[in-house]
Parts: C-alpha cells; sequence; structure tokens
C-alpha cells in the first residue's frame, strides 16, 4: 500500500469478486483484519472478506412503526435458538409477532473473540459475527421481521473494544488516548477526526445497510469526549437529518440518569435520542420482589415501593440525591420528561446475567410476584422491554459466556470468580466457567418449556396484557409531554399511583407486601385484572389498573 498522507495507506485494486480474502500486513510482518471489515471468513483475527452491499433483494417496503408502538424484545442470536444463527431466530418471528411484539432489541453481533460471547467485546465493529451466519443472513432476518410488522434495533458498543482482535493500536496508535482509562482499558479518541469517523459511520452503516429501525447505545456514560459538540450529539444530529424515509428509536444506557440527550420539542419530537434504559426501574422492583439488598441494590433497600412510585410517576428514583454506594449525587430532575423518554424492564441481558448463577426473577421471587410486576411494566406508560424467554416464564439461567483461550480465559475466569466470593451467598468456586461450553449451552432458551401447560399459561396472560396495552396505553401515551404521575399512596410493599392525560386518567396499584391494603380512589373502569374482587383493600401479590374517560367517552373495558 502507499502512503496518502495524514497517516493513511491506500491500494487500488480491481477485478475482486464478492467473498474474495484479505488482510493488512504491516511493516513488521504482522497479518491483521480490516478493522472496518464488512465481514470475516471466521474469526476476528483470520481475514476479512470483500462484500457486494447490494447482494440482498428486500422483499419487504417496510416504512417503520412509531415509538409510542414499542412493547420490545432484547434478544441474543447464539442463545435464541438451539443452533445460535440469524437463520434459525427468523423462523421464530411468527410466534412473537403471534405473541405482539413491535419491537426486537438484537443483543451487539459485531464481530468479537472466538464463537461465543455476549456481544459486548466486539472488536470488527462493522462485521457481522460469522458464527451467527452471513451479511445476507442478518439482512434476511431484518427483512423478514418487518414482514411481520416488527422493528428491529441493534445494540451498538462504541465505548471500547473488546480484548481479544484488537489491531487498532498496532495499526493507529493515536486511536486512544492512553491517559484516559476505561473499565475495558485506555479511553477512545473521539477528538481525533479519522477516530471521529470511524465511530459516527458505524452507526450510520448498521441504519442504512441494514435497514434497520433504530440503534440501543451501551454504557455512553464511558464515551468521553472534549470537542466543543459531543460526539453523541452530533452522531444523533446526523442520523435524524440522513435518514428520513423511517422513524429511527434511539436508546442510551446511562447510569447516570441524565435527561440532556433526550429532549423534546415543542412538538413532543425527540430531536436527538429517544429514550434512556431506567436502571433505577428494575432494581427498585427488584428489591421489592426479592428483598436483596447487596451491591447496588443498597441504594434502593429503603422503602423500595414509594421508590418504584417515583419513578413510574417521575422518571427516576435518583434525581440528585446521594447515592449510599457510592457517597455521591447521582441523577437530575426528570419529572419534565415524558413517560416514553423511559426503557423498563424487570429482567435484561446485564441483570440476569451478571448473577454468580444467572437466576431469572421467576427463580428468584415467585410465579405471583414475577406476573405481578409484568403487568406492571406492561400496563404503565413507560415502554417496556421483556427479555428473551420472559414471555413464557422461562427458568432456564442466562449467564455470563465467553470463548476466550490461554492466559485471557484464565483472566476471565479467575475475575469472575472472584467478584462473586461472598456476593450474595455464592462461593467463588461456584461460579460456572464462562469459557466452558457448557455456560453457553445452559443459557440457551427451552422452546420446549414453551409447550408446556406452565409456559401456556404465561403466553396467555403476556400476550393478554400486550393486548391491553395496545388498546389502552398506546393511545394515552402518543401526545404525552411529561410525565404527569402522581403518587397516591405508598406502605411497605405496596404503592398506589395515577397518570394524567388529555382527556383520561390512568391509576395502578401494586401490593407486593405481606399484608393487604387499602386502595386510594381509583375511578374508572377496570382493565387489569380481568375479574377484579370488589372493594378494598388489595391483597398481598396483586395488582389493579384503573382507567377513567373525561370526555365521557367509554375507553373500554378489558376483555
Amino acid at each position: 500500500m502507499s502512503p496518502a498522507g495524514g497517516g493513511w495507506f491506500e491500494l487500488l485494486a480491481t477485478g475482486i469478486a464478492p467473498d474474495s480474502e484479505y488482510n493488512f500486513v504491516l511493516s513488521d510482518g504482522l497479518v491483521v483484519p480490516d478493522p472496518a471489515s464488512r465481514a470475516q471468513k471466521s474469526d476476528v483475527n483470520g481475514p476479512s472478506l470483500i462484500v457486494d452491499p447490494t447482494d440482498y433483494e428486500w422483499r419487504h417496503d417496510w416504512k417503520g412503526r412509531p415509538w409510542e408502538e414499542a412493547v420490545i424484545y432484547e434478544l441474543h442470536i447464539g442463545t435464541f435458538t438451539a443452533e445460535g444463527t440469524f437463520a434459525a431466530a427468523i423462523d421464530k418471528l411468527p410466534d412473537l409477532a403471534d405473541l405482539g411484539i413491535t419491537m426486537i432489541e438484537v443483543m451487539p453481533v459485531a464481530q468479537f473473540g472466538g464463537n461465543r460471547g455476549w456481544g459486548y467485546d466486539g472488536v470488527l465493529l462493522y462485521a457481522p459475527h460469522s458464527a451467527y451466519g452471513r451479511t445476507e443472513d442478518f439482512k434476511a432476518f431484518i427483512d423478514a421481521a418487518h414482514g411481520h410488522g416488527i422493528s428491529v434495533v441493534l445494540d451498538l458498543v462504541l465505548n471500547h473494544f473488546g480484548p481479544e482482535g484488537n489491531y487498532l493500536p498496532r495499526l493507529a496508535p493515536d486511536f486512544f488516548h492512553k491517559d484516559r482509562m476505561t473499565p475495558w482499558g485506555a479511553g477512545i479518541a473521539y477528538d481525533v477526526d479519522p477516530v471521529r469517523r470511524y465511530i459516527m459511520e458505524c452507526a450510520l452503516y448498521w441504519l442504512e445497510e441494514y435497514r434497520l429501525d433504530g440503534l440501543r447505545f451501551d454504557a455512553i456514560d464511558q464515551i468521553e469526549d472534549p470537542s466543543e459538540k459531543h460526539i453523541l450529539v452530533e452522531l444523533a444530529e446526523r442520523i435524524r437529518a440522513e435518514i428520513t424515509d423511517r422513524p429511527i428509536h434511539l436508546t442510551t444506557e446511562d447510569c447516570r440518569n441524565v435527561t440532556f440527550l433526550h429532549p423534546r420539542d415543542e412538538d413532543g419530537r425527540a430531536p436527538l435520542f429517544t429514550a434512556e434504559w431506567n436502571d433505577d426501574f428494575h432494581n427498585a422492583a427488584h428489591v421489592l420482589a426479592t428483598d436483596e439488598t447487596h451491591a447496588y441494590y443498597g441504594d434502593f433497600a429503603d422503602h423500595p415501593a414509594k421508590l418504584v412510585a417515583r419513578i413510574l410517576a417521575e422518571g427516576f428514583a435518583y434525581q440528585g440525591e446521594i447515592s449510599p454506594q457510592t457517597g455521591e449525587k447521582r441523577g437530575v430532575d426528570s419529572t419534565g420528561q415524558p413517560p416514553t423518554a423511559f426503557v423498563d424492564f424487570i429482567q435484561n441481558h446485564d441483570q440476569t446475567g451478571n448473577r454468580a448463577e444467572g437466576e431469572r426473577l421467576l427463580v428468584l421471587a415467585g410465579e405471583d410476584r414475577t406476573k405481578t410486576l409484568l403487568a406492571c411494566l406492561l400496563l404503565s406508560p413507560h415502554m417496556p422491554l421483556l427479555f428473551m424467554g420472559e414471555e413464557y416464564g422461562e427458568t432456564n439461567p442466562f449467564l455470563f459466556f465467553t470463548d476466550f483461550h490461554g492466559d485471557l480465559a484464565r483472566a476471565v475466569r479467575e475475575g469472575r470468580a472472584r467478584e462473586f466470593e461472598g456476593h450474595a451467598g455464592h462461593a467463588g468456586e461456584s461460579v460456572p466457567d464462562p469459557n466452558a461450553q457448557s455456560t453457553f449451552e445452559a443459557s440457551k432458551l427451552d422452546w420446549q418449556k414453551r409447550e408446556s401447560p406452565q409456559g401456556r399459561n404465561w403466553l396467555e396472560l403476556t400476550k393478554t396484557l400486550i393486548a391491553l396495552r395496545r388498546k389502552h396505553i398506546v393511545p394515552l401515551i402518543a401526545g404525552a409531554k411529561t410525565g404527569s404521575g402522581t403518587i397516591l399512596a405508598t406502605e411497605p410493599g405496596f404503592f398506589a399511583l395515577r397518570w394524567s392525560f388529555p382527556g383520561s386518567i390512568l391509576s395502578m396499584a401494586v401490593n407486593l407486601g405481606e399484608e393487604p391494603q387499602a386502595l386510594p380512589d381509583m375511578p374508572g373502569k377496570t382493565i387489569w385484572p380481568p375479574s377484579p374482587e370488589a372493594g378494598s383493600p388489595l391483597k398481598p401479590n396483586r395488582i389493579l389498573v384503573t382507567l377513567e374517560s373525561l370526555t365521557g367517552q367509554s375507553n373500554g373495558a378489558a376483555a
């Protein structure tokens, strides 16, 4: 390759067919893949492949779906099916469509080290993970989902590169700031122009070439950029300006509880990011359901029912208060945010997989409490996210798994064991080996359980709740501009609140405590449960949701 100035090298090659293999060879003889590879022949250390961007003929003229309709289903391609491929996942799409899922969130698929992993250690950010299938297979999955009326968003990791197969320090040492560290190594130099372009164009590439409906940006609190305009702001602005043929939904994960990236204009539209993953909701609900208060759950140990009520009414639990865990202020005022600015969940890959034994909430809290929280999740005006298998009561764990070798494998194994020594009753030696094939296999969904009597019961419940959300909640939140929530009552294990919308009032009471609780005034028709028990009090492990029309028109009752 010939020097082209500014540290760039170039070579013009003609007559190269798709699927041709290529590598870069450094002056010392090191052979590396293309850091912007569109596809790999096999793993991150092998040759890159030439890809024809027009290699797939799209079947559906998809126009997208509005955000307020989203019922999000997070899945991991490798464990979603027995085969663990894009192609196999296509066969399950009719089941998700029948359930009422309107959006799939795919955990990261950028090529990472080994065959097995969560995907958050990606190193070739433009290449779909070869173990899941070819580029056209991922396009076919997205296309098929669109054919079933389901949007697809991708979890994208732009805050670090994984520990195996990252050759950028050799190719371009200035890609990283050596004096700024993240939990995963040296920080990315977002203020360096070629780096900024690589990161910016990565997000646009996935949206444009794969016709995705949006992106979820992982751990953006670790994306530090000293530039006059933060890279995330510029990225969101570019996406909004350049992709106008369909709705694009951009969500963030950020432990800081911020709102500056999620403003709304005077018409209620999101000019930057659409919503933020709301860890506060999960954490407070988890403490309420399980009584666990170790580690970060300690921030939610004091009256978790009151915190859940505040979250549902106002957005965050921590809005500038001191975190007992860190001793520092956390969060900002979120009362001005609409309910659609918060993605809530009672389970996800992080909160399940970062337990020593990967237990799901159903195993920890029992059926009654989990079903009550599921109804709370799906019938609140916040945006709901389900974790794969949750819809049928999956009890298989979702564990932390990798496919590293040698010293790296040993470091991950030992580090994982140390992390949980004395943690929540787990001895370090009881933590499954992340690199064992059995750890990966144990994390796969059991689709036969879905067809069991218990699985069908869970499916019917989930399907019914999603249908009620579509009928009653979606029309309320479409034009909502603020949270408009008011807490009516809180007691240990119990909370009640209402949300005021133009023409309607939605009320909810949840009791996960040990004693029946008196209900505040909750006028209107009961939309859940379908056969409510008359009068007060509300028994333990029960929820009541009512909807009052202020216009004299019936909102309808539960079927």
